[in-house]
């Protein structure tokens, strides 16, 4: 009977942000706008870090993986949420849904390791500068980038396997401009309980402890910049951390919202607003925040631009 129930629905209809007609226009212009910002920012971020000699670093090794992780995590949300406003109905099929399913939460669980692997950096790079490439040799920077990748594949396909087991036998229609789980285990006619409490443990498990190594690497490092004697240095230490709490706050706190909230506390309409935060505006911001403010950054943009033809603009 499982079974059965599993292919009746082939396909879903995502309903987007909005349904307003006289809305959608507009809101299709600012949202190419923005992601082909991200595309330009974050894979023009890669390609300086990999063409420059002076950012072979562990920092910017980091930074090249979140600037790409930010690519593929708008990338597979945001070109299908742009056609949702230009055609009557979105349509999306059984297996592209529980593919774009499990990109969101890998990527989603690949950014939220990654930041706290740039935290520990970071820490590491303040607090003892000495020791910070004995600390970060090339071999501990895979490790600590290879390990979110590998964990946020198994759990996001985990979530795939047992979100696509369950059976849609009524509506079709997701209350969202992706594919997530909330929304999808709302059309369910299966017991969802499971999986709710699966939701809530690794959304918990991983958002706690990835946070707590950023919070933990944040009080070392603010304690160790108020020891810094010169007032410059000091603000300018201050400015970079601010900037990364900012980003950090943002993303760790919309996702709080989103999933360490009891079911009946949801508001799907609610949660489309501060899900376009997290898949589309703080990937735009990300190569600005962490890059773009960076001297080192804009001296190997200006270098690259410069070897290309573009020294007399």
């Amino acid at each position: 009977m499982a079974a059965i129930n599993f292919t009746r629905v082939t396909e879903f209809i995502l309903l987007g942000i909005t349904e307003k007609t006289e809305l959608k226009m507009p809101l299709f212009v600012i949202f190419l706008f923005i992601y082909v910002f991200t595309v330009v920012g974050n894979l023009g971020l890669i390609t300086v870090i990999r063409m420059d000699s002076r950012l072979k670093t562990p920092m910017y090794f980091f930074l090249s993986h979140l600037a790409f992780v930010d690519f593929c995590y708008s990338s597979s949300i945001t070109p299908k949420m742009l056609g949702n406003f230009l055609y009557e109905k979105n349509i999306i099929s059984f297996y592209a849904c529980a593919t774009q399913l499990g990109c969101f939460i890998n990527f989603m669980n690949a950014e939220c390791l990654l930041l706290a692997s740039m935290a520990y950096d970071r820490y590491v790079a303040i607090c003892n500068p000495l020791l910070y490439m004995v600390l970060m040799p090339p071999k501990v920077c895979i490790q600590l980038v290879a390990a979110p990748y590998i964990y946020s594949f198994v759990v996001a396909l985990y979530h795939v396997i047992l979100t696509f087991r369950l059976s849609f036998c009524g509506s079709n229609i997701i209350n969202h401009f992706y594919c997530d789980d909330m929304p999808l285990l709302r059309l369910s006619c299966s017991d969802t309980h499971f999986k709710q409490i699966w939701i809530f443990a690794c959304a918990g498990i991983m958002l706690i402890a990835s946070f707590l190594v950023v919070f933990v690497s944040y009080m070392y490092i603010i304690s160790a910049i108020l020891k810094i004697k010169s007032a410059e240095g000091r603000r300018k230490a201050f400015s970079t951390c601010g900037s990364h709490m900012v980003a950090v706050t943002i993303f760790y706190g919309t996702l709080i919202f989103m999933y360490l909230q009891p079911s009946s506390n949801h508001s799907l309409d609610t949660d489309k607003m501060a899900s376009v935060f997290y898949t589309v505006i703080i990937p735009m911001l990300n190569p600005l925040i962490y890059s773009l403010r960076n001297t080192e950054v804009k001296d190997a943009l200006k270098k690259a631009l410069s070897n290309n033809g573009f020294k007399e603009i």
